[in-house]
């Protein structure tokens, strides 16, 4: 409780300080607008722009999907397979070596301007951390462990059902709850190159037009829409352990 009232009023006191700063060096609001300027902005947007804040919001979901499920599937092959997690890892690292710029615009050139190239931006960011976190998480189980269940019969299905997935599920949920403040971030990239809707393309528009109140507006939406992602990945690791007590 009291780490939420500091962080409120911390925030309350940046708004104010920003506030009086422009109010007193009459900052022109194409330069710096106020919050005051800003909240206006965000009260008085119509519906057209709630369509590109549920176009960014779409391609954030579908790609932390897809990332997920892909993590999973290739986290558990590179623990089971040796030399696929020693061809793969070096890969894997190297592979956040490239800036997410220098991708985007080959991928619009592949795969043109819809959702396509946005979705797979939004993977590549956010797939690294899921996967090096569950495999990492899952190489740290005791060897001793896995042996006692192999005296008890288990096969590489229990083994994994019942020790190594449960595991290493909290190196799992750690990676998707960076992966979730990184998906947004990732489409708005996507869009800034090429796109017809969501909020890097409404942004590239408003700076266009030097509408900076806009383009604060639609950096609100990308902080309210990366705290909303990870607090429902907060929520899906709760949900999960809750049910695995429930089940013992």
């Amino acid at each position: 409780m009291k780490k939420s009232l500091y962080t409120a009023l911390s925030l309350i006191l940046l708004l104010l300080i920003w506030q009086v700063a422009v109010t007193l060096l009459q900052v022109p609001d194409y330069i710096l607008p106020g919050p005051g300027q800003v909240g206006q902005t965000l009260l008085a947007n119509d519906a057209s722009f709630y369509q590109h804040v549920w176009t960014t919001c779409l391609e954030a979901i579908i790609g932390l999907t897809i990332a997920c499920l892909t993590a999973f599937i290739t986290a558990l092959v590179m623990d089971r397979f040796q030399p696929i997690n020693h061809l793969l890892y070096p890969l894997l690292v190297v592979s956040q070596t490239i800036p997410t710029m220098v991708l985007a615009p080959l991928l619009s050139l592949w795969f043109g301007f819809e959702m396509t190239p946005k979705i797979i931006l939004v993977v590549l960011s956010s797939y690294f951390p899921i996967v090096i976190g569950f495999v990492d998480r899952m190489k740290q189980v005791s060897s001793d462990q896995v042996s006692f269940l192999a005296t008890l019969g288990a096969t590489n299905w229990h083994i994994y059902r019942l020790l190594k997935i449960p595991y290493g599920m909290v190196g799992f949920f750690s990676g998707l709850k960076i992966a979730s403040s990184y998906c947004v971030g990732g489409a708005i990239i996507g869009e800034w190159i090429s796109a017809e809707s969501g909020l890097g393309y409404y942004m590239i528009r408003a700076q266009n037009s030097f509408a900076t109140d806009r383009v604060f507006a639609s950096i609100v939406w990308v902080i309210i829409l990366s705290l909303t992602f990870n607090t429902v990945a907060r929520c899906l690791e709760y949900l999960y352990y809750q049910l695995l007590k429930g089940s013992h």
